[in-house]
Formats: C-alpha cells, sequence, structure tokens
C-alpha cells in the first residue's frame, strides 16, 4: 500500500512540473526587451530639435588661390558660438550655426615676419548624417563675414601693429566645410572639422601678398540642449 501512494505522489508532481511547463506564462526575454527600448529611446533623441553651445581650437593657415608653390605658417586660434539641430528624416539633419572664428597666416618675407589674424563671423548651414549611433558626418556651406584684421610686422629691430575693422558686413567670403563628430555623451559632442574658403581674398592693391584662401583646420567640444 505504501508503494502504490508513493507511487502515485511521484506520478502527480511530474504531471504538476509537466504542466508549469507547457502551460505556465511565458516570458520575453529581458535582453530583447532592454534592446527594444534602448532603440526606441535613440529614435526618440534623433527626433528632438536641439540647441547648444560649441567651442574649440583653429588650426589656420592660408593657400595662395592660383599658385600651389606659395606657402604661410599657420596660426593658432580659438572659436566659439551657438549651434542648432533640426532633424528632417532619420538619419538626416539640419544644422546651422553661427560662431565667432578667428583666422590668419604668419610668413617670414624680405621685410621680416609678418603675421595677419583675422576675426569673422561664420554662419555654417550644414547637413549631418547620423552614420552610427554615436558617430555622424557633416557637410555644407558656410557663409564668413570680416570683422576684423590685425596684422604685425616684426624686423631685427622693431614691431609694428595695423588694425582694420569692419562694421558694414560688406567683406564676405563662401566657405566649404566637412567635418565629423562623435557623441561622447548625451548631450556632449567632439567636433572635428576642415574649412576652406570657395572663393579668394583679395589684398590691396600695393601688398605684395597674392590672392589668398583661408583653410582652417577645427576641433572642438560642443554642448546640446533639449
Amino acid at each position: 500500500m505504501k508503494k502504490i501512494i508513493f507511487f502515485t505522489l511521484c506520478l502527480f508532481a511530474a504531471y504538476t512540473a509537466s504542466a508549469q511547463r507547457y502551460y505556465g506564462p511565458r516570458r520575453r526575454p529581458p535582453y530583447r526587451t532592454e534592446r527594444h527600448e534602448r532603440q526606441r529611446h535613440q529614435d526618440d533623441d534623433f527626433y528632438r530639435v536641439k540647441v547648444g553651445l560649441t567651442a574649440g581650437l583653429n588650426i589656420a593657415n592660408t593657400i595662395d588661390a592660383y599658385d600651389s608653390n606659395f606657402s604661410t605658417d599657420a596660426i593658432a586660434a580659438f572659436n566659439a558660438g551657438l549651434t542648432l539641430e533640426i532633424p528632417i528624416v532619420y538619419p538626416l539633419s539640419f544644422a546651422p550655426e553661427i560662431m565667432y572664428s578667428g583666422k590668419g597666416y604668419a610668413a617670414n618675407t624680405q621685410y621680416g615676419r609678418f603675421t595677419q589674424r583675422t576675426n569673422y563671423i561664420d554662419v555654417p548651414l550644414l547637413l549631418k548624417v547620423k552614420l552610427a549611433p554615436n558617430f555622424n558626418f557633416l557637410v555644407g556651406p558656410s557663409i564668413n563675414f570680416l570683422t576684423s584684421t590685425s596684422n604685425k610686422y616684426e624686423t631685427d629691430f622693431n614691431t609694428d601693429y595695423e588694425h582694420f575693422y569692419n562694421n558694414r558686413g560688406d567683406q564676405t567670403n563662401v566657405s566649404g566645410v566637412i567635418g565629423l563628430s562623435v557623441d561622447v555623451a548625451r548631450n556632449v559632442e567632439l567636433r572635428a572639422r576642415y574649412n576652406i574658403d570657395l572663393t579668394a581674398n583679395h589684398p590691396d592693391n600695393d601688398s605684395y601678398l597674392p590672392d589668398y584662401r583661408n583653410q582652417v583646420w577645427q576641433i572642438g567640444l560642443g554642448f546640446k540642449f533639449q
């Protein structure tokens, strides 16, 4: 009798375990749920309009508009400004900016060392393409307004300075911009760009300098607010 009862209990336990296995609630794997929620969060972030601030370093130089043998030395300056990012359709956004940008060059001449620093208000009108979740490509034109110029002449005996200001906004040029950005945090990006004039700058008629184009390498940080 005890054997029969023991055998019956074993059959009941096996049936209960089998029923729980085949008819119990089926749960979605947590990894798949977390991945879906993370992807939806990324999509929501993309379709938000973002404003921001940026600042960084310029390595500025020039090239002759017509003579590739013309050579000058690079100088360091800085850039800073406001940014805006307007999503169009994934993965494309419109990214206009307004920035202060220091440019210029240095050169050794027969009269001594010459350094020119120019201050611009740049308005890049860029398209931003998200190539990967944290990696972006940017390209587009920039309209640049010259605000002031500072010339420095160094000889063995003295150093002279000249300063010119332009408040009329009539000295402008257009440049092309290409760059990359990496999202190092949700609201912080590392930026790297190359900017080169598409139109030539024309020095004064009595200047020994040829027509030239600015070229600027830029690196900096951007901070976005939603």
